[in-house]
């Protein structure tokens, strides 16, 4: 059960009608609106917006709430020119709900305020302050007189052309981009390069021509660079920007160091599969087979089906 106490306040109190509290059409932000602008002292000038401000109404919930007033007859606006031509709104607040003429009846009887402070600078302009010196009419005699000591047109500057690159620039941009995309054919590990970073892996060998290093040294530092435990490569692009990212001087180059004290290529101990294959296979064998692994059991298994069959025997008992 609800218990009410009510205790009526001595000063500085509104009475509203349970029909405007309890209204099932305004939301709680349009009755919080409208009682706060009702409970406001006779003179008071302050609009809706200001009051919203004040009552903590969001910009949303404020638009939302003005006009559900406005809808059930609580809120009317209307502009107009005053005094000076200065425009104002007028803005009509009233706790029973009035249609469009009677609000119009009521602010025909409301003074039009216009604030001398709110009052555009062209109604009132300022003195205007006299020039210095004698009036002068002003110079007829054409164009100005040129000076022949000295050329004063501005024209543009023209912007400054990049020099072509060198041939030999040139030349090994390209070479650099041949050596790029061959690399899928010098390993299977490459064949999954991303198109996108064969620029980038250009300008990187690039650098290395243009150290000295020739393209049989770039490749070679790049197979040396490969795992060589039979490791996957799944981000070659990324190996070889690794691989690239650091130009070593020429002199420390594997193919500059003589051949006695070469280590051991990875390619030493393969080699290239005699079999039917799109690209050349390289594989590690054995003993001296010239087959990969591959081939051999697809050789077996067609030779075990063109293989005659066994001769049959007779047992006569």
């Amino acid at each position: 059960m609800i218990y009410r106490h009510h205790i009526a306040p001595p000063r500085a109190f509104t009475q509203f009608s349970h029909d405007l509290i309890r209204h099932p059409r305004l939301s709680s932000d349009a009755v919080r609106l409208l009682t706060w602008q009702l409970s406001l002292p006779g003179g008071a000038r302050e609009p809706l917006s200001r009051t919203a401000e004040r009552a903590r109404i969001g910009a949303c919930a404020f638009t939302r709430a003005k006009r559900q007033l406005k809808e059930e007859g609580f809120v009317h606006e209307r502009r107009l020119q005053g005094p000076g031509g200065h425009w104002v709104t007028q803005q009509l607040v009233s706790n029973v709900p009035l249609n469009d003429a009677e609000a119009a009846k009521i602010l025909a009887r409301m003074p039009v305020h216009a604030p001398a402070a709110d009052a555009s600078p062209q109604v009132a302009p300022s003195p205007r302050i006299p020039a210095a010196g004698a009036p002068t009419s002003p110079p007829t005699d054409g164009h100005p007189r040129k000076d022949p000591g000295e050329n004063t047109s501005h024209h543009p500057a023209e912007p400054e052309r990049e020099p072509d690159p060198a041939p030999e620039a040139a030349e090994r941009s390209e070479t650099a981009r041949t050596l790029v995309a061959a690399l899928p054919r010098l390993s299977p590990d490459l064949n999954r390069i991303p198109r996108g970073m064969h620029d980038e892996l250009a300008r990187l060998v690039s650098r290395w021509l243009a150290a000295g290093h020739t393209p049989t040294a770039v490749r070679t530092h790049i197979l040396r660079g490969l795992p060589g435990d039979g490791t996957p490569v799944h981000r070659p692009g990324g190996l070889l920007r690794y691989l690239l990212r650091d130009v070593p001087p020429t002199r420390v180059l594997p193919d500059a160091t003589p051949a006695a004290e070469r280590p051991p290529s990875r390619l030493a101990t393969l080699r290239e599969c005699e079999g039917d294959h799109t690209q050349a296979t390289l594989f590690r064998p054995v003993g001296d087979e010239t087959l990969c692994r591959r081939c051999l059991n697809s050789s077996s298994a067609s030779a075990s089906r063109c293989a005659p069959p066994p001769p049959q025997r007779t047992v006569i008992v």
